[in-house]
């Protein structure tokens, strides 16, 4: 049978049914309306007598859970999010604006290497029409460009890859043809190997993702392993969770500058401390599901 919604005086009855602790019904009732009860229903999950099972739940929590817990832990998570987002905002416009400055200077003759066969695959270029222009065109200072010059069919690099994704960036570097551009692009940023490089920008592309989808970050496993780079060596726990990427960003955000590294593990520690401040037995709950020590002195460990 289908569930049905439920009202806020049904959701409240739910929970107490299922031993959470509310002292303050009409406090949690304007929670409620503002995360929402089933985007709330991720963050109590730790504190589930079962967890982490995800089979055969009844939903029970564990003796003394409050509504606060739950509600301290999603806004724990939220503060990482906005955190994160700047700074991976600024590894992908280091990325964008590297490879942009390389590829043109090393092709000046084709403002359009991006879908010269030559340079990326024929695959490709045969599909950035559909996959990328199309959207692409639809800002205003590439209308403008076609407005001036129309018989272009595409913008130059460096304004048409501007309004690139950070997907879209990720796919054009890994359908570059010549291995040297890809060599070039990944060394200054420090790393050696091009799948490593790749690697890591595809853990922050999925972090961003996350971000900005306002999903569950703190306990994220990507669906694949990081691999062993200039990050560190991560631990077979570290290289599929949100700790390992932690590393990754922390990185590569240090490549683009040591000062924000700093000034983001220090806000990363704020946050946390906010949040155990709250009550201290979430810090067990955060640290075993991010596979991440968080307190200064562990995650400033980061910044070697």
């Amino acid at each position: 049978m289908m569930k049905q919604a439920t009202t806020l005086e049904q959701q409240i009855a739910k929970l107490r049914s299922r031993k959470v602790e509310i002292a303050d019904e009409e406090k949690a009732k304007e929670v409620l309306l503002d995360i929402g009860y089933y985007r709330l229903g991720f963050y109590f999950f730790p504190f589930e007598k079962s967890y982490p099972s995800l089979r055969n739940r009844d939903h029970m929590m564990q003796d003394g859970t409050k509504f606060e817990d739950a509600v301290a832990l999603y806004y724990f998570d939220f503060d990482v999010r906005n955190l994160l987002n700047r700074y991976i905002s600024r590894i992908e416009v280091a990325f964008r604006t590297y490879m942009t400055y390389y590829l043109s200077n090393k092709y000046p003759n084709d403002s359009i290497w991006f879908v010269n066969p030559s340079v990326v695959s024929q695959a490709f270029c045969d599909n950035f029409e559909t996959t990328c222009y199309t959207s692409i065109k639809k800002n205003a200072a590439i209308r403008r460009h076609h407005s001036k010059y129309r018989s272009d069919q595409y913008a130059p690099a460096w304004k048409t890859m501007e309004y690139m994704t950070l997907g879209n960036m990720l796919v054009l570097y890994q359908n570059l043809l010549v291995l040297e551009d890809k060599r070039t692009i990944a060394k200054h940023f420090g790393i050696n190997q091009t799948a490593v490089f790749e690697n890591y920008m595809e853990c922050i592309r999925c972090i961003r993702n996350i971000c900005a989808h306002g999903s569950v970050l703190y306990d994220t496993k990507l669906y694949y392993r990081i691999m062993r780079g200039p990050a560190g060596r991560l631990t077979p726990s570290e290289n599929g969770s949100f700790g390992g990427a932690i590393k990754v960003i922390s990185y590569m955000v240090g490549r683009v500058s040591t000062n924000r590294r700093h000034e983001m593990i220090v806000k990363l520690n704020d946050a946390y401390m906010r949040c155990i401040n709250k009550n201290p037995k979430l810090q067990q709950i955060i640290e075993d599901a991010s596979n991440l020590m968080w307190d200064l002195p562990n995650i400033s460990q980061l910044e070697r």
